[in-house]
């Protein structure tokens, strides 16, 4: 007789929605994000972006208990609208589960997408780097594909075991040598009046359908995106996937969106370090984005708002 095995509830990874129609005057560029207990490191990446030219966060609060949302709230250099987030729910014939973070991508699209000509979908730990331009909408106006992927840039300890308390940018100068393999996933810059389907990882559009561009112009079905369709130009996503190795631990004991298993969960967040801290280099690009508006260190960015 085979062992009993608990069966992990299948979820609705991706969700189609009617796209929104646009508003007469749309702002240039919002991130929708999904985050909880983020307090040490929300103020930063707010900055970070505001200072990028994001007009609006909308952020989709999944019960946090320390000051993140009130530390969102009062920040003032970009608007920021927090949508509470808990979503437990499931088709009730099938038992399939919905994806929170992917009904929040498809409530943030119905509900606000009508409002801006572009939006994001990136967590926290993710930092969008103009690499040349002084803004994202100044990067993002000679890349007119409704549907954009940014390759993950993942970015290692730096040599930190606890929190430090510099800026993301400036802690975490190191990174992985190649996007590919297990190293390589996507996050999207849209359209949103365009989407028809959403997914955290790749959307489809109107006009375009399951085709991506890269920022390079390059085009591509979603799952065709491999490592010759990876580019790192005019935007950079840093995705900052360790922290230090305190925060590592962190991430691992702590719930995953996905409801993976803890184990599965682990085994998959330090094969990814292993790679990571195998043959690490250097990668600036976030601090001299910084630089290119004066800003040379965390203090200074903390006062800019």
């Amino acid at each position: 007789m085979w062992p009993f095995r608990a069966r992990i509830p299948k979820l609705a990874t991706r969700i189609t929605v009617e796209p929104p129609q646009p508003s007469a005057q749309r702002a240039a560029l919002a991130i929708v994000l999904i985050a909880r207990n983020e307090s040490a490191r929300i103020l930063d990446w707010l900055a970070f972006h505001a200072l990028a030219g994001v007009t609006d966060v909308l952020l989709y609060d999944n019960g946090s208990r320390d000051n993140t949302v009130a530390m969102a709230l009062n920040f003032k250099g970009c608007r920021v609208r927090v949508i509470p987030w808990s979503l437990k729910a499931g088709e009730a014939k099938t038992g399939m589960q919905l994806h929170q973070q992917v009904v929040a991508y498809a409530h943030a699209v119905c509900t606000f997408g009508g409002q801006f000509e572009r939006m994001a979908f990136i967590d926290t730990d993710e930092y969008l780097v103009p690499k040349e331009a002084m803004t994202l909408p100044d990067a993002l106006r000679d890349l007119p594909h409704p549907n954009i992927s940014l390759p993950w840039t993942m970015f290692g300890h730096g040599g930190h075991d606890a929190a430090p308390v510099d800026a993301v940018p400036f802690a975490f100068q190191e990174r992985a040598p190649v996007s590919e393999g297990p190293l390589l996933n996507f996050k999207c810059i849209v359209d949103p009046c365009e989407v028809t389907c959403v997914n955290p990882h790749r959307f489809e559009t109107k006009s375009h359908g399951n085709v991506s561009a890269n920022t390079a112009g390059t085009l591509a079905p979603n799952k065709g995106r491999g490592a010759n369709f990876v580019c790192h130009e005019v935007i950079q996503l840093n995705h900052y996937y360790l922290m230090s190795k305190q925060e590592m631990d962190a991430k691992i004991g702590g719930p995953a969106v996905s409801r993976s298993p803890h184990e599965q969960r682990k085994a998959a967040v330090l094969r990814k370090a292993a790679l990571i801290e195998a043959h690490p280099i250097a990668d600036q690009s976030a601090v001299t984005f910084l630089m290119r508006h004066g800003i040379s260190n965390s203090e200074e960015l903390r006062k800019l708002f």
